[in-house]
């Protein structure tokens, strides 16, 4: 459970009002004092994420955010800013709510309505062991609330619990369960490109950029994909890849290389092997590839002056030949003209105003979910920012986007 990779657990974030009880309600899921309870309001300053198996699913992360009305000072606001950030990779939200308080709860469920998010959502109603003869009626004014806020075809199911008591919280994880079955059915990496049994070529350049001892995590994802697939592998780098072609007994069903050796992979692979790129993979995986596709035809209309985001998700010590860093810049500005403005962010950061770029181009996302990156995407489009990724970019620079493209087109995969 707690080597899966938390970009490939679901995220469950419970959000409310300060002095709901959501440290409280993750303690008693968890089953453990993992976070500090208090009756002060705004104990809670910073997200808390913990991991959880939860049956049939698997291994979840659970997010313990900050009060979700905590608006009064700057630094409250920056708390809320926090929480929403987590409420964007999360696929699914419990919004808590103190039962004693139903009335009061249109502003916080308009709140959380209005930031248009994709997750799913369950209204909790706490403490309601405290009102036992009032709960039903709470549930009922929730309800309606919920209804005016999210709309008559996505009003969240309201639910009575006491986290403090342990009461109806098996009611509420047979819920969490119901809301996230969809949710854990994903593509693997490798769908519709590898038939059963099938045999793939995997290119490894080792450059300085890579662990030492370890291969890279979207290399280890592809080649686990490929073992659950009950296919298999084999391995080479790019200076060996000639002779490992002529020791193969067969030819492989497709060839997957890193972006940043595309180029002289390429050159060398018969053109009847299928080739594309890990990035290229996880732009289907973790985003939508049409849509990312789309956003690099953008790079050839870019003009001196216009802003360009990269935006990586992970946070690494930038090496001399550091992808995000040294070569996808040195491309744009050898494509279009040293006026134009690069930036940068890095891990989960991830600028409010993307208005003001032209173009994002965002690494593969290996260290995010699925839900995070797809809300990044959705967030651009919403902002009129077209948005690609480093392997489409650097296929399309090379000109040779078309083939790292053929693997889906000729098997119609999703």
């Amino acid at each position: 459970m707690h080597q899966t990779h938390r970009g490939e657990r679901l995220q469950i974030t419970i959000a409310g009002p300060r002095n709901s009880g959501k440290s409280s309600l993750i303690n008693a899921l968890l089953g453990q004092e993992i976070a500090i309870t208090s009756p002060v309001a705004g104990t809670t300053t910073d997200p808390i994420a913990k991991t959880m198996e939860l049956a049939p699913l698997g291994p979840v992360t659970l997010v313990d955010s900050a009060g979700l009305d905590d608006m009064e000072t700057a630094l409250g606001r920056a708390r809320v800013s926090r929480s929403l950030a987590e409420l964007e990779r999360s696929d699914l939200i419990i919004l808590l709510l103190d039962a004693a308080a139903a009335g009061e709860s249109q502003e916080i469920l308009n709140f959380l309505a209005a930031r248009a998010l994709a997750a799913p959502c369950i209204v909790a109603l706490n403490k309601c062991d405290l009102q036992s003869d009032e709960g039903s009626a709470a549930q009922e004014k929730i309800t309606s609330l919920a209804r005016q806020a999210f709309g008559e075809s996505a009003v969240p199911p309201v639910m009575r619990i006491s986290a403090r008591a342990r009461m109806g919280l098996p009611e509420l994880l047979r819920a969490i369960t119901a809301a996230l079955e969809d949710a854990g059915e994903q593509i693997s990496l490798i769908d519709g490109l590898l038939p059963a049994g099938g045999f793939a070529l995997l290119v490894l350049p080792m450059d300085s950029g890579a662990p030492k001892g370890r291969l890279i995590l979207p290399q280890m994802q592809t080649m686990r994909a490929i073992l659950d697939h009950g296919s298999n592998f084999v391995g080479t780098q790019t200076c060996n890849l000639r002779e490992c072609l002529n020791s193969l007994g067969r030819k492989p069903d497709i060839a997957i290389t890193d972006s940043q050796d595309f180029a002289k992979v390429a050159a060398i692979l018969p053109p009847d092997i299928p080739l594309t790129s890990f990035s290229i993979l996880f732009a289907r995986y973790k985003g939508d590839l049409a849509q990312l596709i789309k956003g690099a035809e953008a790079l050839d209309s870019l003009k001196p002056g216009d802003k360009v985001l990269i935006a990586e998700a992970c946070s690494h010590h930038a090496q001399k030949d550091d992808i995000g860093t040294i070569k996808i810049p040195r491309m744009l500005r050898e494509r279009c003209g040293e006026g134009i403005e690069i930036e940068k962010s890095a891990g989960r950061d991830y600028p409010n105003d993307l208005a003001q770029y032209r173009v994002i181009i965002h690494c593969g996302a290996c260290m995010l979910t699925a839900r995070e990156m797809r809300t990044r995407i959705q967030r651009a489009s919403c902002a009129d920012c077209a948005i690609t990724n480093y392997g489409v970019t650097i296929a399309w620079f090379h000109g040779i986007l078309e083939r790292a493209l053929e693997p889906f087109v000729s098997r119609n995969t999703p």
